[in-house]
């Protein structure tokens, strides 16, 4: 496999670059994207959702962002963004960070890895909603109930991002 990669495409947020016979697509505008499973004392989980113009549907995703991704946030540790994203987009902010794992987006398409982190013991200080970009609804459910949740979710036509589906599996393991 050819290592030499051609830029065919560049906009103000991605890229299509080649890399031997591959057409990949990338981000250019951030050093990484962070994943939050935001677990509150009662075992609920925090999520958000919010219109997504690519799928042309609301999508329940959990608490996310980019590190890097303005001046201001330049060199912004995956942490720090991580922190910045769950009281931006949800109004919580956490006592316990734990890293999890690193794990790719969608390896067929994207070079794109996400950091996930688990935030626990938190405390709502704003409503949330995101930036004067976004538009976002904060949803706390309870850990238990979230199968069911879920499925009258996509039952009312929202799509559930596979990153809620990776957070149950990590709130298993950590959160028992």
């Amino acid at each position: 496999m050819s290592d030499i990669e051609k830029i065919c495409w560049s906009g103000k947020f991605l890229r299509i670059i080649t890399r031997g016979r591959w057409e990949i697509a990338q981000r250019h505008n951030c050093n990484g994207i962070v994943g939050i499973i935001a677990v509150t004392n009662d075992q609920e989980l925090i999520l958000v959702e919010q219109y997504r113009i690519p799928v042309r549907a609301n999508v329940i995703e959990i608490p996310a962002g980019l590190s890097g991704d303005s001046d201001e946030h330049h060199e912004e540790p995956l942490r720090n963004a991580a922190e910045r994203e769950l009281l931006e987009e949800t109004g919580y902010t956490a006592k316990i960070w734990q890293y999890i794992t690193d794990t790719a987006s969608s390896a067929g398409l994207t070079d794109e890895i996400i950091s996930f982190y688990l935030a626990k013991n938190l405390t709502k200080i704003t409503d949330g909603g995101g930036d004067s970009s976004e538009s976002i609804t904060v949803h706390r459910v309870k850990i238990k109930d979230l199968p069911n949740w879920l499925t009258k979710q996509q039952s009312d036509g929202k799509i559930i991002d596979a990153k809620v589906f990776a957070s149950l599996h990590w709130i298993n393991q950590l959160c028992p």
